[in-house]
């Protein structure tokens, strides 16, 4: 079984976005591991292997408008299943 079950991926769009206080913010407050978080001052990519996506869903929606929105269970596509 894995530590963190669900990759969560989106995108936010917004204004003055910073990816090091978007890491830094993710990484002392939600648990997790795999924290990628690219971009500029209007997009953002993120993605993160956590058991509470919607904990980054709601974080992610205060900054911006969040689109392209992927939560895929890990431990499902591990034993072949789709869904």
């Amino acid at each position: 079984m894995l530590e963190y079950r669900y990759d969560t991926q989106l995108l936010i769009e917004g204004h003055d976005l910073d990816e090091d206080k978007i890491n830094d913010y993710i990484t002392e407050n939600l648990k997790g591991d795999c924290l990628l978080v690219v971009g500029d001052d209007e997009m953002i990519k993120l993605h993160f292997h956590t058991n509470e996506p919607w904990k980054v869903l709601e974080y992610c929606a205060s900054l911006g408008e969040i689109c392209d929105i992927v939560v895929e269970d890990m431990d499902r596509q591990a034993r072949g299943l789709q869904g």
